[in-house]
């Protein structure tokens, strides 16, 4: 059932979808590569269609997946990287702990005060991540006034400590290659719902790369996953 309700009037089979969702995600394919690849496999899908299936089944595959990541560990690197959409700047906030593990992610059109705490919010309403014991951040001036306020609201205990140390944020610096290398084989984002569709997307194919998935040990059993909590059969 819950396979019929999400793949309800398509023209292709759940598998196929679902298997050109995760190539584009998780590989630096462009949607025409995707065409050509399953032209050779006697299928005729145009770009558009499998674009909007990305813009459609990334955000399920996110939410679906969460309940199953590993948990992460109390001391986090925060940072952000810029992605262009539609000629502008827009920021990816990122956080990972100290083992390199992605603990979450927030796409905003603004770099600021309001911005960090909602990317805070979002980060510890997963059940796979724990309040932080300390909080390394760049010199981005809009934390020193976001933790304070989010630890006197109550959302970060206020056991909390936050550090500005450059150096220690190496690892979360590091870790936006996977992003920026997979964005830069796009032709560009030309609206920001749809960028942020596609970048959670992505994200979740990076935990999926990292081990951060219990079940989840080799190619095949990836996509036994997927298509298991998409309601599909392998």
């Amino acid at each position: 059932m819950m396979s019929e309700n999400l793949f309800k009037c398509k023209h292709f089979e759940s598998e196929i979808i679902l298997l050109c969702v995760r190539w584009y995600l998780k590989y630096s394919l462009s949607y025409r590569n995707l065409v050509e690849m399953m032209s050779e496999r006697g299928l005729s899908i145009s770009h558009t269609t499998i674009m909007r299936w990305v813009h459609e089944y990334s955000p399920i595959i996110d939410k679906k997946i969460r309940k199953y990541l590993k948990k992460t560990n109390d001391s986090w690197r925060v940072d952000e990287t810029y992605i262009k959409v539609k000629g502008e700047w827009k920021y990816l906030y990122r956080v990972v702990d100290s083992n390199g593990n992605t603990i979450d992610f927030y796409f905003s059109e603004k770099r600021n005060k309001q911005a960090a705490k909602n990317f805070f919010k979002k980060a510890l309403s997963s059940i796979h991540n724990q309040q932080p014991r300390m909080i390394t951040v760049d010199k981005n001036k809009a934390y020193e006034v976001a933790i304070p306020e989010l630890i006197y609201g109550g959302v970060l205990t206020c056991r909390a400590g936050f550090r500005q140390v450059k150096y220690l944020n190496n690892i979360v610096e590091q870790d936006h290659r996977f992003i920026k290398r997979k964005i830069k084989s796009m032709i560009g984002f030309q609206n920001f719902k749809t960028a942020q569709k596609t970048i959670c997307g992505i994200e979740i194919m990076n935990m999926i790369r990292k081990g951060q998935v219990e079940e989840i040990q080799c190619a095949l059993s990836e996509i036994q996953f997927i298509n298991k909590i998409m309601g599909t059969t392998a």
